[in-house]
């Protein structure tokens, strides 16, 4: 039986990661969870699963938590903040750390775990996007494994067992292209929130929906994938493919092509992270070709998304740059859900901010530099986007 800890347990890939543990509990045991906000749910987690130790990041609901698990006997070890979430993550036996927190707040906990000599269930993109450079000589240092957790870094995991080093030509990360795949791009400054929010194939959270309708899901997805894989940026490509039932491909030096298919079913991939190397059987439905019918593939609109761009260009620069990026797409994100400022302002405000960087990027960052440019990039965004004429902020 495998021991693990859930960090982000009350998101999507938390409750995934959960329904996963339910359904195999002869093969997993779970030993530490956390959570952001939501009480409720979470002590609802804590009772079913049992967990020794468990922690709510908003301090503030600490004592509501402790109140809503005060008749359990035995009593885990209850805590609250960055703090608490960074304990949960490296304490005890747990084997596998799946990091399901969205954001930089994820890096710490991440990073603590990896030096408690926890392999890391991947989940978080910012640890390698923006910690990238930090990230890597830790888990060289502690012989940890980074095992992604997502459904394309996961296909191109899965497609490289058996290869030989030295083996991989390209890898071809493929994209849904999000709510406005099938929209021409003059009809784009017409984009509400609610457009955006209507991904045609997942059910995600509201930040990595928007992600996935400017592609810049797709271009951080690039960024990771250099740093797990070790490929250079020119030979990892982008496809569109709308149906999602090809999650990634890699091409070999002898062109042989080789892909993982599926349902667009988020649990797949969560399963593989947390089960490596073995596979573990499941009821759930298999993938029919028949019934999955055409699978097509389109090169994406440059015009259409020039996030990716914006996040090839990152990665190129290297160093904090990524880091920037991904801060100030956070933040122009945020800004877009919030109605401050309008769809096609999103890649402006990033774009800007990146350039004010420029001079001062630091080519072989520590952790510090990264935690100091992402609250650089995140005020730097909300001061440009405080410069830019929006069709939002007119109407107000």
């Amino acid at each position: 039986m495998k021991a693990i800890t859930l960090l982000g347990s009350t998101g999507s890939i938390g409750t995934q990661t959960l329904d996963i543990l339910e359904s195999h509990p002869e093969d997993f045991r779970l030993v530490g969870i956390a959570a952001g906000n939501n009480v409720e749910l979470l002590a609802q987690q804590v009772r079913q699963f049992k967990p020794e130790i468990v922690a709510i990041c908003n301090a503030s609901k600490l004592p509501d938590l402790q109140a809503a698990l005060a008749d359990l006997d035995p009593q885990p070890i209850i805590l609250a903040g960055d703090d608490g979430v960074v304990e949960v993550a490296r304490y005890g036996d747990a084997e596998a750390v799946v990091t399901g927190i969205v954001g930089c707040a994820g890096l710490l906990p991440t990073l603590a775990a990896i030096e408690a000599g926890k392999d890391i269930a991947l989940a978080n993109k910012e640890t390698l996007i923006a910690g990238g450079p930090a990230v890597l000589p830790l888990v060289e240092k502690h012989g940890v494994k980074l095992l992604p957790a997502d459904s394309e870094h996961s296909a191109i995991f899965q497609c490289l067992q058996g290869v030989p080093n030295g083996g991989l030509r390209r890898i071809i990360l493929t994209a849904s292209g999000g709510a406005f795949r099938d929209w021409p791009v003059d009809k784009l400054p017409q984009v509400t929130v609610a457009d955006a929010l209507k991904h045609p194939n997942w059910s995600m959270g509201r930040k990595i929906t928007v992600d996935s309708a400017t592609l810049m899901n797709k271009g951080l997805e690039v960024i990771e994938a250099h740093y797990l894989f070790g490929q250079d940026y020119d030979d990892i490509d982008i496809v569109i493919h709308p149906q999602s039932i090809i999650h990634s491909l890699i091409e070999l030096q002898d062109t042989s092509v080789l892909a993982q298919l599926g349902w667009p079913d988020m649990r797949l991939p969560l399963l593989y992270a947390i089960s490596w190397p073995d596979r573990v059987y499941t009821d759930w439905e298999p993938l029919d070709l028949v019934k999955a019918g055409t699978l097509t593939f389109r090169e994406p609109d440059h015009a259409k998304y020039p996030c990716m761009d914006l996040a090839y260009a990152a990665g190129r620069a290297g160093g904090t740059m990524t880091a920037v990026l991904n801060a100030a797409n956070e933040k122009a994100v945020e800004l877009f859900l919030d109605e401050k400022i309008s769809y096609l302002e999103i890649p402006k405000v990033i774009e800007r901010v990146c350039d004010r960087h420029r001079d001062d990027l630091v080519a072989q960052p520590v952790l510090q530099d990264i935690l100091t440019v992402d609250q650089w990039a995140r005020i730097a965004a909300t001061e440009v986007s405080q410069n830019l004429t929006s069709p939002v902020m007119a109407q107000a």
